[in-house]
């Protein structure tokens, strides 16, 4: 099935840059998700991080919606009083009527005005809130289904807001509300049912029936168009999470999808084609200069060395310079986020590097959580005996250093013979007795409460790869999101990823991908997939992603075997790059962090609710689109030096020589101002005028 594109493309270029002002003081922006001030999963990282740029385009008139959870609340918003007389009027009547709504600041970048509204505090409508919603939508929401009734108490009240909102206006108003996720879903419904004066967007960053069907080992992309969408959701017993999701796609003004392999899909299962492509950003933060980034990845790589020191105490039988970091991490869903064909192409590559008698170790981490119920005593053990082996160290240097002290100050050279006692060796025979080990290095770090059930544990198994000293892959499972406070590897994720050579993310479902763009914006190469949205998104705008390290695996045209040897190829010559060759690539990977600003991205944002204005409010607003003439728009330009990929190289071999590898021509300031030249500097998003026309321009 071709990529069809939708009205905008997601390309750099596919907007003109807005030079003229928009008066938005009758404006008001209300943005809408469940995830507002409560951390759930990639929505929260979505609104927090482009918070600041819609704060910066509208002001004051710029409100996020969520609910209230007191342990969130306590330590990341600071409650006010309103500040918009309006609000403090629809705020006072809410709670004068049975509800219970705050108002406050969200303390993230921006800080933001924040509503929150208390689900449980009206709990008691909730039977009174259905009937009504059966009887207006006809859909159903069974008594047993939680977080389907939160979503139905969720929906009323933010429906109650906007309109009560509406109502306490002295002139009328110009409300844009933008929904996320089927969770905050209803409200769009019900606003549009009421017919209230509100211009809405919905945005799916992943639907809820496509995450159902990759998740059960369906063919689902080659029959999008085969499904029968009613008796899937039906047999999967979410038959009302999905018309609450269709209903708030079908009934919005405009509909956005976060890529393009997410608009197929919606256009399939949800039955609108979305109006626009919204492509996920981050707040990108520039070091001063170039080598900072690469000084952060040596200093945690550092930290990582030092847990596997201790991880593998005893079998410590490989060279930690010349070994490999691999990982994987998200949510743990085995087959949508590509685990299985991760493990299947790290048995592979294990047996390619044997039978080469490659000197290059790889350790592959998965970073997902699961059910446990504390940390594995052998490996508490390890990090124990590692800093055993430290102290007794550092206690023999000292010794050491003080016998060739008092030595020089008499003037004589130390007979190295006497510089160290019996005591001295003692102790280090000790400390190497205690490093014996009578079993191999464990797999996972804690105690799993279904290890017989657990789907990588099971795979390990089937694939033989346990951590022995044959093996040049080994494996370490972290059933738990990493933490500073951990007396296990005391690392946040920002750190762990930095300090990692390679992030492989083979996901045969993923909306967007947040994991990947993480490690671009760090300077880290990932592998990614074109069934995600950042693999897709990548493809379009790179001419040769390998070559700034994105590697892009074909999950949509192939075979799983088929995927499985291109993955092992990809890591196969990773493992044989140099080390210059790969601080080279990272220098690449980090210059590609423009790509992904919220600077660049936060327009097709602004678009879309200029679209939604238009449509609600066409006697004000007016929009225009054109349709793009050009299927290219921006790309990055080949690096011109030699490519660090050994698929290019002029080496053919692992093993290559200091003089080799210095006589490769590389010039980093060169490169980077012929990148510079190919894209457009970020900057901030000025404003259009009223009864201007907002269309989107012919491509370049």
């Amino acid at each position: 099935m071709p990529l069809a594109r939708s009205l905008s493309v997601t390309s750099l270029s596919g907007l003109e840059e807005w030079d003229e002002e928009f008066d938005r003081e009758d404006a008001v922006l209300f943005e809408i998700a469940w995830e507002v001030a409560n951390k759930v999963g990639g929505i929260y990282t979505v609104i927090q991080t482009k918070a600041r740029l819609t704060c910066e385009e509208w002001g004051e008139n710029y409100f996020l919606v969520g609910p209230y959870m007191e342990s969130s609340v306590r330590t990341q918003v600071e409650l006010i009083e309103p500040c918009n007389a309006t609000l403090r009027r629809t705020i006072d009547k809410m709670n004068s009527s049975g509800c219970k709504a705050y108002f406050g600041r969200w303390l993230i970048e921006g800080s933001p005005y924040v509503i929150l509204l208390d689900v449980g505090f009206t709990a008691w409508s909730l039977d009174r809130w259905k009937i009504e919603l059966w009887e207006n939508c006809s859909i159903g929401v069974p008594w047993f289904d939680r977080e389907a009734n939160d979503a139905v108490l969720f929906g009323f009240l933010t429906a109650w807001l906007l309109g009560e909102y509406a109502a306490q206006c002295d002139e009328p108003p110009h409300i844009v509300a933008h929904f996320h996720e089927w969770l905050a879903g209803l409200g769009l419904v019900l606003c549009r049912q009421r017919q209230l004066p509100v211009a809405t967007i919905f945005t799916t960053h992943a639907t809820l029936l496509g995450r159902y069907l990759c998740a059960g080992s369906v063919d689902f992309y080659n029959k999008l168009a085969e499904f029968n969408v009613d008796k899937e959701a039906g047999d999967r017993q979410i038959y009302h999470r999905y018309c609450l999701e269709r209903a708030a796609a079908r009934c919005a003004h405009v509909f956005t999808t976060v890529s393009q392999i997410t608009a197929i899909e919606a256009e399939h299962l949800l039955k609108r084609k979305p109006d626009i492509v919204t492509p996920n950003g981050l707040n990108v933060k520039k070091f001063s200069a170039m080598h900072e980034f690469q000084n952060l990845h040596a200093q945690s790589k550092a930290r990582i060395q030092e847990f596997v020191r201790g991880h593998f105490y005893g079998h410590l039988d490989f060279n930690l310079d010349k070994t490999v970091f691999l990982f994987i991490a998200g949510r743990y869903e085995f087959s949508n986020k590509g685990a299985d064909l991760f493990l299947e192409a790290l048995a592979r590559l294990n047996y390619l590097l044997r039978v080469n008698h490659s000197e290059v170790t790889i350790i592959a981490f998965f970073i997902m959580p699961a059910r446990t119920n504390n940390f594995n005593v052998e490996t508490l053990k390890g990090q124990a005996v590692r800093k055993q082996l430290w102290d007794t160290a550092q206690t023999v240097k000292e010794r050491f250093g003080k016998k060739l002290y008092e030595s020089l100050l008499v003037g004589q050279l130390p007979d190295v013979s006497k510089m160290l006692d019996k005591e001295d060796f003692t102790m280090m025979k000790r400390a190497i007795f205690a490093t014996q080990r009578q079993c191999l290095p464990p797999i996972c770090t804690h105690n799993m409460l279904e290890d017989s059930s657990d789907p990588i544990l099971n795979c390990i198994r089937r694939i033989g790869l346990f951590n022995s000293a044959q093996d040049r892959v080994k494996v370490i499972f972290h059933p738990e999101f990493l933490s500073s406070t951990s007396p296990l590897l005391p690392m946040d994720y920002e750190e762990f990823v930095r300090g990692c050579h390679l992030g492989v993310f083979p996901s045969y479902y993923e909306p967007w991908g947040y994991t990947p763009a993480e490690c671009t914006v760090m300077g880290i190469p990932s592998i990614s997939t074109n069934l995600s949205g950042f693999g897709c998104f990548m493809e379009e705008h790179i001419a040769d992603p390998s070559a700034y390290g994105i590697y892009i695996l074909d999950r949509r045209y192939r075979g799983v075997d088929e995927s499985c040897n291109q993955l092992t190829s990809f890591l196969f010559q990773f493992c044989q790059q140099s080390r210059r060759q790969r601080i080279i690539q990272r220098n690449r990977t980090e210059r590609l962090s423009d790509l992904l600003d919220w600077r660049y991205l936060g327009r097709y944002y602004v678009s879309a609710r200029h679209m939604a204005l238009a449509k609600a409010f066409p006697d004000t607003y007016i929009y225009e689109p054109q349709e793009p003439t050009s299927a290219t728009g921006f790309r990055y330009p080949r690096p011109a030096s030699v490519p660090p990929s050994p698929a290019h190289s002029l080496h053919s071999s692992p093993h290559h020589s200091e003089a080799e590898d210095e006589e490769e021509p590389y010039d980093e300031d060169l490169e980077v101002e012929k990148d510079r030249v190919n894209i457009r500097q970020p900057f901030n998003l000025p404003n259009r005028n009223k009864n201007q026309t907002v269309g989107l321009p012919e491509k370049n």
